[in-house]
This record gives structure tokens, sequence and C-alpha cells, in this order.
């Protein structure tokens, strides 16, 4: 029985529920492998879980810095962490979802019951994986298996296989309407740039602001800063090939720092006067995080971190630039509380308030994945 307990009413699923799937799944046995093209084995879901049919996932670079290092996870493991789909089952106690719900897998959950998710000015459930190598489910075990090994979760998500198992707290359902290979990018990196917009910096009307990192993330920080009215949006980038699509979704400004022989900061201070109001680091590097505490203006100025950081290296820079005023700040999920932000962010684009389709450059079968990431890595 997995229908009301307390009618013991038997579930027309309860039968489904109790199968093992076997499927695809793009497994990444070591680090600076290719992934394998491989049948899994993806358990029921148990208490509180729910499996998912994945329609849609996006290539993410932080997929990548597992693939490479820089991220440090437990192999083999299955990837993936931006995606959409479709309730497959649900476990004994799920009472939010229902089989036949087209859902998005959220990396960051949200639990309600924490202290970050209790208190409105955070949204870092302390359920999430984020910080830790575990790989595993809550209750410390996985749900995958392929030719009779274990396979490790990758942030309690796991998007690159057609079914993958959650917790409750980590899905959110979306509108029926909603199209799936679209929505998948508000699974992290539209929600995370977006969001860092109008979210963590706040940005304000007629303020000017600067974007270093012109991926996915980074043009969904200048549709977020367009949305907010700034009244100029500086985009940075070593690669001018994305200057034309920075400027399509709001940019007002595009600069290679290859094209001058000074510091990027310096460049921006003197396109603005005092700096920039408000400035991102969407990138993952150290030097491109304190040109851009730099760049901003000295007293008010608030720059955010939006890249992840690379693992095991420490960032120096002079403190007069914080003893000044300026304001640095780290923005995760965009600073959304997931659960709650997703379906609004859907009904949204339903709206048409914002555009997905400008972040979208390649749509691939799945088993052409390894080709996705030399897209990604190559800048394209």
């Amino acid at each position: 029985l997995c229908g009301d307990l307390k009618m013991q009413v038997p579930c027309p699923f309860s039968l489904l529920c109790l199968q093992v799937i076997k499927c695809k799944a793009a497994v990444l046995w070591e680090a600076n492998k290719p992934f394998s093209i491989e049948e899994v084995e993806v358990a029921p879901p148990k208490e509180h879980e729910v499996r998912i049919k994945i329609i849609a996932t996006g290539i993410c670079r932080s997929d990548d810095h597992v693939i490479t290092g820089a991220l440090v996870m437990p192999f083999p493991i299955i990837l993936g962490h931006e995606a959409a789909g479709v309730v497959e089952s649900v476990g004994q106690g799920v009472t939010s979802i229902k089989p036949g719900d087209k859902v998005i897998p959220l990396f960051v959950p949200q639990c309600g019951e924490c202290k970050s998710c209790l208190n409105t000015k955070a949204n870092l459930c302390s359920k999430t994986n984020l910080g830790t190598s575990a790989g595993l489910m809550p209750d410390g075990t996985t749900r995958f298996t392929c030719k009779g090994k274990a396979i490790y979760h990758f942030l309690g998500t796991s998007t690159f296989t057609e079914y993958t198992v959650v917790h409750e707290s980590a899905v959110a359902k979306i509108d029926s309407a909603a199209p799936l290979e679209k929505v998948c990018l508000i699974g992290c990196g539209f929600s995370t740039g977006y969001g860092a917009a109008l979210q963590t910096a706040k940005v304000e009307p007629g303020s000017t602001c600067a974007v270093f990192g012109l991926g996915g993330v980074g043009l969904s920080v200048i549709i977020g800063c367009k949305v907010a009215g700034a009244s100029r949006i500086i985009a940075v980038d070593i690669n001018s090939d994305k200057f034309a699509k920075a400027k399509e979704l709001g940019a007002t400004d595009c600069i290679n720092p290859k094209d001058f022989n000074k510091p990027i900061h310096e460049v921006l201070m003197e396109m603005t006067g005092e700096g920039v109001d408000y400035s991102f680091e969407v990138i993952g590097r150290t030097d491109t995080m304190t040109a851009a505490l730099a760049c901003c203006q000295f007293n008010y100025g608030v720059c955010v971190i939006v890249g992840v950081p690379p693992a095991a290296q420490k960032i120096t820079f002079d403190p007069m630039l914080l003893f000044t005023g300026r304001s640095w700040k780290g923005s995760i999920f965009g600073g959304w509380k997931s659960k709650d932000a997703v379906p609004k962010l859907v009904a949204d684009y339903i709206k048409k308030k914002f555009v997905l389709d400008p972040l979208i450059t390649h749509t691939l079968p799945w088993t052409k994945i390894n080709e996705g990431f030399d897209l990604l890595r190559t800048g394209k």
C-alpha cells in the first residue's frame, strides 16, 4: 500500500512502485574520461522520495568541474542537475506530487524546517548536498546500480539518466503547460543568473552593472539586470563571439579584456567614472572575482560571486577594497527558495516575462552528451 494509510486504499501504482526500472544513463566511471552510456537499474522511491522520467536536461559547467576534478565527488557517478521531467512514481508519505505531474528537480532543496528555510533572508537548505561529496540519498544509500556496482548521485538530482530518484524536498511541481525542453534551464542556469541580479544584488532602476562571463548564467544575469531596469549593462568576456547575443538580451556595452593593455577593472572605472553600482562574476576564477570587486563604486558598490569557486584555491585582495564600503556577496541558485520560486518562475516564462530560447545554443540527443561537453569547453 502506498496510498492513504488511514484509509488503507490500495494504490493503483503500488505494483509499479515496487519495480526496479532498467534504463540508459550516462555514467562517469572516473575523472577526465568521457561519459559511458550504460544500462542502469533505478530502484523504487523510498519514503518521501519521487522517481522521475527525465525529458530534458541541460549541461552546466558545474558538471564539468566534477569531470576535471575541480569539484571533488566519488566515482562512479551520474551527473546532471538542470532538468525537467514527469513523475513516474512516488514513495510512501509523498502528498504534494503525484505520478504524471511535470516537475523540475532541485539541486538546492527546500525542506521548510531548517534555519535557512525558516529565515526570509536565506535559501541554502541544510539538506543540500552542496559542499559535501557524499553522493548519496538522505538515508545514506544510492538508488542506482550498474554492472553490479553502486553508482553515486550528484547534488541529490542526477539527471543524465532516463529515470532518477530525488527526495520530495528536492522537486518542484510546475505548470502542466510548460515546455520541458525550455524550462529545464530554470533548474539551474537561468534561475541562478536571473536571481543573482533580482534577489541577491537587488539591482535598482537606472543603475550601472558589469557582468563578467557570458555563458548561459552570465546571459541570465543580463536578463535580470534588464528586467530590474538597469540603464547600463556592461558585458565582459574574452570571447567576442558572445557579444551579439549579450546585446540581444540587454547588454549596452561589450568589452574584451584582451583588447586593453591595462587591468579590466581600470577600464571599467574609466568607462563609468567611479565604477559600477553592481558587478557579477559568473566565471569561477579568483582573478576575475577580485577584478569584479575592484570595478565597483568604492563606497556603495555591490559585487556578487555567481561562478563556482575553484577547489583548493585561495583569494588574495587589498582589504581597502571592502573598508571603503563595497559589499561582496555570494549567490547560490540566485537566492531563490527553490520549491517556492521555481513554479513561479515557470509561470512567469509562460506569461512571457522573460525569454529562454536564446540561452539554448544546441539541442542534441542525450546519447551525444560527450559532444555537448566538447561544445561547452570550446565556448560554443
